[in-house]
């Protein structure tokens, strides 16, 4: 029997701790490279809630799922809703556990295409050889500003990823740009932490505030299950219903149990607004809306989501050269592989071959599988 390729995983998100947990348990040579959960732990505050059901998990096996984490917990699924950041944490520790996934907890260097596969120089210096790698690069390094941030000092001015620490905000002013749940939960936060005032300007309506139904994802997955390469032959109608399904759930309609928490003095929203205009003086930023109000606030926070750009990710810069990218994406095959072969990438990046459900915790086993499914094919 032929020796199964070996494998190392860049990235311990829940893209690659489900790509390494399969790729194992189907005796694939598996290294994972990164620290587990390190932008949940790192970039997303400790108050914060998850939009997820109890139902999403990394488990493409189906059995070490959250609600089996919840169980051995001796945890209701239905005491949990909505899910704290930390219990979601525990599970993906447990998960790790329960697979046993050795996990090399450094940054990688670079990787490079050698003749017997790929060479990855991680930050210690020791060069690890494989057969294929996976990257899962997440989003940290691909949060999106509008172009009149660059006018702001550094000081007064941070993405939501890097605006965890909300005593920081205590005393000041704070504007919040977006509109998406983690505008409105970030503002949430920043005024239970003290917060003096808090203004969310945003172009679009002031969204809903109801319980949202997942589930219309979950056939999504299975189709992409099912039919390879079903995203990429939809329809262009097709595929902008969807999009506009996805932008009724996650942005026009944000979750009930934030109403409560915004119904503050000091929280104010700036629905059908925009910037046009900032500038620093006084040691305040002066910004004026399109609607003509004018602010003065100490900080700015953007809760302007992300923007995939595989260039600016630095340990694929050896690779740039092979890598066909269109729009900041990788042109993905319909097993994640890129145009350089024996490098597959997924996660958010994939979300423009595979679709928007790709940038969600639920396609994770579906990934995994289909990965791993395509490792087993080839010698």
């Amino acid at each position: 029997m032929p020796q199964q390729p070996s494998l190392v995983v860049i990235g311990a998100g829940p893209y690659g701790l489900s790509l390494a947990a399969l790729a194992r348990e189907r005796s694939i040579r598996t290294t994972v490279v990164g620290k587990p959960m390190s932008f949940w732990r790192e970039h997303m505050p400790a108050g914060m809630f998850l939009r997820s059901s109890a139902d999403w998990h990394l488990d493409a096996a189906g059995t070490h799922t959250f609600r089996a984490f919840l169980e051995d917990r001796g945890i209701r699924a239905e005491d949990v809703d909505p899910i704290p950041i930390a219990l979601f944490l525990d599970y993906a520790d447990w998960f790790v556990d329960r697979k046993r996934i050795p996990v090399r907890e450094e940054h990688v260097r670079r990787v490079s295409r050698v003749d017997d596969g790929f060479e990855v120089e991680l930050e210690s210096g020791e060069r690890l050889h494989a057969d294929r790698v996976a990257a899962a690069p997440g989003i940290a390094r691909f949060a999106s500003l509008p172009p009149w941030a660059r006018g702001l000092p550094p000081s007064r001015m941070a993405h939501t990823f890097d605006a965890v620490r909300f005593d920081d905000y205590a005393g000041q002013r704070v504007l919040i740009v977006g509109g998406r749940q983690s505008a409105y939960e970030w503002a949430a936060l920043t005024a239970e932490h003290g917060a003096e005032r808090v203004d969310v300007v945003h172009r679009h309506d002031t969204p809903r505030f109801a319980f949202v139904d997942w589930g219309f994802v979950d056939p999504l997955v299975a189709n992409t299950l099912a039919s390879r390469g079903w995203w990429r032959n939809l329809a262009d109608a097709e595929r902008e219903s969807i999009g506009r399904r996805f932008w009724e759930a996650g942005r026009l309609t944000l979750e009930p149990w934030l109403v409560p928490r915004l119904d503050r003095r000091n929280v104010r929203r700036w629905p059908q607004a925009e910037v046009v205009e900032a500038t620093e003086g006084a040691g305040e930023i002066h910004l004026r809306l399109s609607n003509a109000e004018r602010l003065a606030v100490d900080r700015v926070v953007f809760a302007t989501g992300y923007r995939a750009d595989v260039s600016r990710v630095p340990c694929l810069e050896p690779l740039l050269d092979r890598l066909r990218i269109r729009d900041g994406s990788p042109e993905l095959d319909e097993s994640f592989q890129t145009t350089v072969p024996g490098l597959y990438m997924t996660g958010f990046v994939a979300t423009r071959d595979f679709g928007p459900f790709f940038g969600f915790v639920r396609a994770t086993p579906a990934s995994s599988a289909l990965i791993v499914e395509d490792l087993l094919q080839k010698p």
